[in-house]
């Protein structure tokens, strides 16, 4: 979605006074910068390049992308370790043979997506190998055993069921009960060191790299559970408040809250059914999701939250879920900063020579009840006469303006400028009292148009956040 020549303007016009304290009010969201140390980042690319993106691979197929190369490369690399060994030949090409293999299992998983028919070729792979190397180093007088416990947690990590363990389980178990009574019942099985001296170089190796081996694992593994974390947690701050998604998590339902004060904002799209008939089903969704992507923006920089889209009909709350002085101005601070948004985009494509919609914004302030419904699906919504109003107030609008009530108007007639409409017949609720939106105040602003807030509306702002602190 474009971004409009008004709301430029806006922006960059308020950003020049957003030096006071600690006051952050009208900031735009930002694109965040890179976070962590140029080492993080180079070794997030790495990994994401190897293994696999989280944002598009999913985490069975990156953790089998991931213990599928380590093997490989520490087969491949383990073949050329065992030159000095007297019975070289046999490990060297056992070690290569599996390496290969590992790295084929890898790149069918990597780039064929194939990892969930390799599972047990892999597993089973691993038992081959491990069990004769085990023969070929001496046994349990050997360091190749040693190996077989970072196995079966290979194996039950990329298991994924109880039934995949169990068997792995056993068959690792079974492999090392066979080691043992083969080295007792046939000892002449068992190729052992040539002295004391190559046992020990061939043991300590492999303890250490063991242990390497074992912390790379766990730490892959880790790196990519805090990514499954991140993201499910990502998503459910999409969903819901993050004090509310905190809730949730510690005590898997949350308490609804009655609110004594609040603001609700509506907006919806004045001529949207006749000019939506003049576009593609892609166009459509592609304006609505610019539109309201940078109606989300809005709402965040000015500490709304935002409760539900319906149709081209957009909601955002002020003063929940943290209760605060500021809503209603925060509102119509969101609620102008909007309709310059459109009002550009607007005039942008009338000189164009296309239609486009207008805004109508509806605002009213007063007590409802916020909470979470539904268990498949969560959803955040509010309820109580408050938003009914909202939504009258917002349905008897006009396109391009500001509408809001008189308990909004008392609660923001210090800061910005209103028209009084009179009393307005609402459907169902009578005849209420009704306002306009002109702009700020002018000792408030710093343009003949009241639509940039100077140094004073920020100190009074600040004044006001502080108040909500007592």
């Amino acid at each position: 979605m474009r971004a409009g020549l008004a709301r430029i303007l806006f922006i960059s016009n308020i950003r020049k006074f957003q030096h006071l304290g600690s006051t952050t009010l009208c900031m735009i969201d930002k694109p965040s910068s890179l976070t962590g140390s140029p080492v993080l980042q180079f070794f997030d690319s790495l990994t994401s390049t190897l293994f696999g993106d989280s944002r598009f691979v999913v985490l069975e197929q990156r953790l089998f992308n991931t213990i599928s190369l380590l093997n490989a490369v520490a087969n491949i690399g383990g073949a050329f370790t065992v030159l000095s060994l007297k019975n070289y030949a046999f490990l060297f090409f056992l070690n290569l043979g599996t390496g290969i293999l590992f790295l084929l299992f890898y790149y069918l998983s990597r780039f064929r997506h194939a990892y969930q028919y390799l599972y047990w070729p892999f597993v089973l792979l691993i038992l081959v190998f491990l069990f004769f190397s085990a023969l070929a180093n001496a046994g349990s007088q050997g360091g190749s055993h040693y190996y077989f416990i970072p196995a079966l947690v290979i194996a039950i990590i990329l298991a994924g069921n109880l039934g995949r363990t169990l068997v792995a389980t056993f068959l690792f178990s079974g492999a090392t009960v066979a080691l043992l009574v083969i080295e007792q019942v046939k000892p002449e099985w068992i190729m052992t060191y040539a002295s004391g001296q190559e046992r020990f170089l061939d043991v300590s190796g492999n303890l250490v790299f063991v242990q390497i081996f074992t912390a790379i694992l766990v730490q892959v593994l880790t790196q990519n559970l805090n990514q499954e974390r991140k993201k499910s947690d990502r998503l459910l701050r999409n969903v819901l408040p993050e004090t509310i998604a905190q809730e949730l998590k510690q005590t898997e339902r949350v308490q609804p809250v009655d609110y004594e004060s609040a603001s609700v904002l509506f907006t919806d799209f004045v001529g949207f059914t006749q000019i939506a008939e003049s576009f593609t089903p892609q166009r459509l969704v592609e304006e609505l999701d610019g539109c309201f992507s940078q109606f989300d923006q809005i709402a965040k920089s000015h500490h709304l939250e935002k409760i539900k889209t319906i149709g081209d009909a957009y909601m955002a709350v002020g003063g929940i879920p943290v209760p605060n002085r500021t809503h209603a101005v925060d509102c119509v601070l969101a609620a102008l900063e909007i309709e310059q948004l459109i009002s550009g985009l607007r005039e942008k494509e009338i000189l164009r020579s296309r239609p486009y919609w207008e805004i109508r914004v509806g605002i009213h302030s007063g007590d409802l009840v916020a909470g979470v419904v539904g268990r498949e699906k969560f959803s955040y919504d509010v309820w109580g006469d408050t938003v009914n109003i909202a939504s009258r107030l917002e349905s008897s609008g006009v396109g391009g303006r500001i509408n809001i009530s008189s308990a909004t108007y008392e609660r923001v007639k210090d800061i910005f400028d209103c028209e009084f409409r009179g009393k307005i017949e609402a459907k169902h609720k009578g005849q209420i009292d009704m306002y306009f939106v002109k702009g700020f105040r002018p000792g408030l602003s710093s343009d003949a148009n009241g639509k940039i807030p100077n140094q004073e509306f920020f100190a009074l702002y600040k004044s006001l956040e502080q108040e909500s602190a007592l």
